[in-house]
């Protein structure tokens, strides 16, 4: 009986975790350099983050956000463990939901190729100037733009509204000469979607903002990905959503190498966020048809907000919880 393409990636992504945990030393990565000062057994730390992240998971399906984006506020506000750290597993978090959800949106014809291409080669080179950035700066700076980052995604949460259907007159010259554009079948309206872009140099040129802040503090980039796409480029929504999850699969895998090449991957830490992050959002995919969105998108944004406020304090060393 042969395997589903969901099962293969599935076994595929416990197995690499598998070897993560009983082959650490392939990542050359030092556990003794990033393990919080404490008398805790080591599987103690392990199985905090997996229910941490077991929660997180279930909160990012039903918010609609990113794992990464919850992971680094959270366990660097409220974990002993070293800021570079949270980045690069952050980065792998965020990597292994686009990498699971990649093949299928593009077998569905939603992610696009001719759009991914050149925002990537964009988004990609930057994220990796954004690690070195981010490794290369004090951490108490780093936590500080981060909390800083943070505070104004719950910001951009709040403010930004999405177009189904952007209206978009004509295309520019350089979407034009790049071919640019795309055919999708709305399966609600039962629709043919022709779809184009415009205002494509100024998209490209806020993708190198993204790339840099993706790579500097692991967060992933859907958060800003979409808007840029939807609202900026006048890609339709559900054309901007894929090809931004597809897109995480190049810009984070750019900027991850650098914090792998730093040492700065713990198996410790990666394999039990993966999994937990993995498992949440299955569970979260089931939950979201009883869910109430407007509730759950209120308690992500006050939980980002708190983590964001955290990291803040924690960079300029005020102590409030």
């Amino acid at each position: 009986m042969g395997l589903t393409s969901n099962a293969m990636i599935r076994m595929g992504f416990f197995v690499v975790c598998a070897l993560f945990w009983l082959f650490p030393e392939v990542l050359g990565a030092s556990e003794t350099a990033a393990a919080p000062p404490s008398s805790q057994a080591w599987w103690v730390w392990a199985l905090i983050l997996f229910v941490v992240t077991l929660v997180m998971g279930i909160l990012a399906v039903l918010g609609g956000v990113g794992g990464g984006v919850l992971f680094v506020p959270i366990i660097s506000g409220f974990f002993p463990f070293h800021l570079d750290f949270v980045r690069g597993t952050g980065l792998l978090v965020a990597l292994a939901g686009a990498l699971a959800a990649g093949p299928g949106l593009l077998k569905a014809n939603l992610a696009s190729l001719r759009l991914a291409i050149p925002v990537a080669l964009i988004a990609s080179t930057c994220a990796i100037i954004g690690a070195m950035i981010g490794l290369a700066l004090p951490t108490q700076i780093v936590q500080i733009c981060l909390g800083a980052t943070i505070i104004g995604i719950c910001v951009l949460m709040l403010t930004s509204k999405k177009s189904e259907l952007p209206d978009v007159p004509a295309a520019d010259r350089l979407s034009s000469a790049l071919a640019i554009c795309g055919v999708y079948h709305e399966a609600s309206s039962g629709k043919t979607i022709d779809w184009k872009i415009h205002r494509t140099p100024l998209g490209l040129g806020l993708f190198v903002i993204i790339g840099v802040m993706a790579g500097m503090f692991g967060l992933g980039a859907g958060w800003a990905n979409v808007p840029v796409l939807n609202l900026v480029m006048g890609a339709p929504l559900k054309i901007s959503v894929a090809t931004s999850k597809f897109l995480l699969s190049i810009t984070d895998t750019s900027a991850a190498w650098i914090y792998l090449n730093k040492g700065c991957v713990l198996p410790l830490m990666v394999v039990p966020s993966l999994v937990g992050i993995m498992l949440g959002s299955f569970i979260g995919v089931r939950l979201l048809k009883i869910a109430k969105p407007t509730f759950i998108r209120w308690m992500v944004i006050g939980i980002l907000a708190f983590a964001g406020i955290k990291a803040l304090t924690k960079g300029l060393g005020i102590t409030f919880i």
